[in-house]
């Protein structure tokens, strides 16, 4: 039987530091965008101190479904859609369509999150701060050293993120003791919620936003493994902070008797518990949020399908570029289409349960993994991701398109 002989590729602690974690907020702030600081506030509004519960289970099965995919793609020393091609010709190209589709549609939302931003921050119209938004990530790949300046813009954005929601959560007070206790003996438990966090935090795009970072910067092979298993792990743990520190200032507010907005409910988490100075705090941390989701998405999208043509990869540049100028040109021009949003959304729900289980069929494939030997718990694990977030995809899309048609 053939086997691929891995490659390995020698780590300099000192020189790939910055790619670890570049690749860590790179994921972690994909993930945090304007949806997730909407999701995290209406869910605790709803649940309380039981969404202690949810955020819980929800970090388990994230962190089962990143590290089977990085791992795996570090193994195959391939991209998620050639992983897909080997298995079964065509399946790449079906993976790269949902994901390119997904990313672009949630670009608009994430281009009118960075508008939103601007119009708190500078109180600017919303169109006008999203355009120079758009500049702005455009900028970053304008240069020489793009990689770099990617990382140490996404890390920046998400430490002031961080920063600012801690800052916002010691101003509302929450009762602690309440919800610890709540996160592990709930009232009531919404497994909707549960897989609605999953899918927004390691859905569609944002998983692989990560790993196929390490990829381009080199970090693969067997010997690799402990470095990408542990940035796996520390993306979902960013990513998780931020969404904890979010729900207890948004608990705290709720726990006073106080109603949210249902039109902006994040920015009245920051605004209630802060006052103005909190609500400037909100536009700093949507902005945040928004454009590091914008060049989250452009970058990892591309990443898609790059490899299909070495014209392709090398403009890859190019095609990022254009992909932020087509997401903001039709929040300009259109907005954002509600029916086509809702459903294109959706669709995004089912890229995790496709390409993860094509990573654990791929796990097991010596043409394409070689000599790596995939953890039995992590399969395990994985196969519980898949098997819930089908059978709540195919559900909410069914749904979706009753309701609206």
């Amino acid at each position: 039987m053939d086997t691929k002989k891995t490659k390995s590729v020698p780590i300099k602690k000192t020189s790939n530091l910055s790619v670890l974690m570049g690749a860590v907020f790179l994921m972690a702030t994909s993930a945090i965008g304007p949806g997730f600081l909407t999701q995290t506030t209406v869910f605790t509004q709803q649940l309380a101190a039981s969404f202690g519960f949810v955020i819980l289970i929800s970090i388990l099965l994230d962190i089962g479904a990143q590290l089977n995919i990085w791992r795996i793609i570090a193994a195959a020393e391939m991209r998620a859609q050639d992983i897909a091609n080997k298995i079964l010709p065509g399946l790449g190209y079906f993976l790269a369509f949902l994901v390119v589709v997904g990313g672009l549609a949630f670009n608009i939302g994430n281009i009118a999150g960075a508008g939103l931003g601007a119009n708190v921050l500078f109180g600017v119209d919303p169109k006008i701060g999203a355009l120079i938004s758009a500049v702005i990530a455009i900028g970053i790949f304008l240069f020489k050293e793009a990689g770099k300046l990617m990382d140490r813009f996404t890390l920046l954005l998400g430490f002031v993120m961080i920063a600012l929601t801690f800052f916002v959560l010691f101003s509302s007070k929450p009762p602690l003791a309440e919800a610890v206790t709540r996160t592990f003996v709930p009232e009531k438990i919404d497994f909707i919620a549960i897989l609605t966090l999953v899918g927004g935090t390691v859905g569609g795009y944002i998983t692989f936003a990560g790993g196929h970072r390490l990829l381009d910067a080199g970090i693969k092979g067997t010997k690799a493994m402990p470095e990408v298993t542990k940035s796996a792990v520390t993306a979902i743990g960013v990513a998780s902070l931020m969404r904890i520190f979010l729900f207890l200032a948004a608990f705290g507010v709720v726990a006073q008797g106080l109603t949210l907005n249902a039109d902006n409910p994040a920015a009245s988490v920051f605004e209630l518990s802060a006052g103005k100075v909190g609500y400037k705090l909100f536009g700093i941390v949507m902005w945040s949020a928004a454009i590091t989701s914008v060049v989250g998405a452009a970058y990892t999208s591309v990443s898609f399908i790059k490899t299909f043509s070495k014209k392709i990869e090398k403009q890859s540049k190019a095609i990022i570029i254009l992909f932020i100028v087509i997401s903001t040109v039709v929040f300009l021009t259109v907005g954002q289409p509600v029916k086509t949003l809702v459903i294109v959304g959706a669709l995004n729900g089912l890229i995790l349960p496709i390409s993860l289980g094509i990573m654990l069929v791929a796990a097991y494939n010596k043409k394409i993994v070689g000599d790596y030997k995939q953890p039995i718990t992590l399969t395990i694990f994985g196969i519980l991701v898949v098997v819930i977030m089908s059978v709540l995809s195919i559900y909410t899309i069914s749904d979706m398109v009753s309701s609206l048609f």
